[in-house]
């Protein structure tokens, strides 16, 4: 009997991180989650917090509803903001994004200001950019089923000769 339960436990478990996998979850998605996962790798370098902007995340929405057809990873071509874009699947949400940005820091040398040959390290400074701070983001889902997001930050950062932090 107990081999019984245990069996049916580890099945329960296994459907519902599959679930929880595949669901896609708009609450995971909020201005806060954006606000706070950028946040996070800020604090880690010493910058100091980004605030949501409104504004900066209407052009956001609005670049990101033009992606709903196609998704393909291309910028807006703003230069009014700095931008991060991303895609992926399933229940791809804004800490997946940023994440995915801040994984960029294995290619950024601090002390040369400079990303790896070949590499690429813009994204994740453009998140931790110290006079980047204020944000906005969107997420949308792209006819094939792919999430696209993208954040917009003012002042834009990756100025050339300066480091983030």
């Amino acid at each position: 009997m107990y081999q019984l339960i245990y069996k049916f436990s580890v099945v329960c478990v296994i459907f519902i991180s599959i679930l929880q996998l595949c669901h896609s979850n708009d609450e995971q998605n909020t201005p806060e989650d954006f606000v706070n996962a950028h946040n996070k790798f800020r604090e880690e370098v010493g910058v100091g917090p980004m605030t949501w902007c409104p504004s900066i995340a209407k052009f956001a929405e609005y670049y990101a509803n033009q992606r709903k057809n196609d998704c393909a990873v291309e910028h807006s071509g703003t230069d009014k903001y700095g931008e991060n874009i991303a895609m992926g699947y399933g229940g791809f949400s804004a800490e997946h994004a940023v994440k995915l940005w801040v994984n960029q820091k294995l290619n950024y040398d601090y002390k040369a200001n400079s990303c790896a040959m070949f590499k690429a390290c813009g994204y994740y400074t453009q998140v931790v950019w110290k006079n980047s701070t204020k944000l906005g983001c969107a997420r949308v889902k792209c006819l094939n089923g792919a999430r696209f997001i993208t954040c917009n930050y003012d002042p834009k950062g990756n100025v050339p000769k300066e480091k983030p932090y």
